[in-house]
């Protein structure tokens, strides 16, 4: 008598499998964390055809950086900014009184220029020292603190008429480019 063996191939079963890699993957997109990375907030203007009129040189104050990060303002050269807020608020609100500075907030333009090799850090320094200036002048005309005019909710009706008042006749005029 002779047996015959049949070779018969074990059965994998699969029907797991679709679970296994659906909870893997649910696993993975609960865990994962993904950086919430800041970038410039800047508001772009509006495209328009409307030639821009040039700025005389008196309404125009300069900050370059260089790719050695140092900077000239109004052709005068430094490695920090100590003390560019309060030339900038100077310079802002000088409604000509001084005949080398602007003639008036709306006329004066703050131009922040960086060479290609400028290092982020000196350019985001630069940016910020320029913006913090007229963040002062505007919490200063609204009578509240930096912090507080930084922190309004323009969502609710007090804090927009805040920010309105801080705002009136000092518009943000800062002009960007590269050297």
């Amino acid at each position: 008598m002779s047996h015959q063996y049949t070779h018969r191939r074990p059965e994998f079963q699969t029907g797991s499998i679709a679970d296994i890699a659906f909870l893997m993957l649910t696993f993975f997109l609960i865990t994962t964390q993904i950086a919430n990375e800041k970038g410039l907030a800047l508001v772009l203007p509006q495209p328009n055809n409307v030639p821009v009129a040039p700025v005389h040189k008196r309404n125009l104050f300069t900050v370059q950086v260089n790719s050695a990060d140092l900077f000239m303002v109004d052709g005068e050269v430094r490695t920090e900014l100590d003390g560019l807020r309060e030339e900038i608020k100077i310079f802002v609100l000088n409604n000509g009184r001084d005949v080398t500075r602007s003639d008036n907030p709306e006329k004066a333009v703050v131009s922040l220029k960086a060479d290609r090799g400028a290092t982020h850090r000196a350019y985001i320094y630069a940016l910020d020292e320029i913006q913090a200036a007229y963040y002062e002048l505007y919490a200063e005309q609204a009578g509240i603190s930096v912090e507080a005019f930084r922190k309004l909710d323009l969502s609710r009706q007090a804090d927009r008429v805040l920010y309105e008042k801080g705002r009136k006749g000092i518009p943000m005029n800062i002009s960007i480019a590269e050297l």
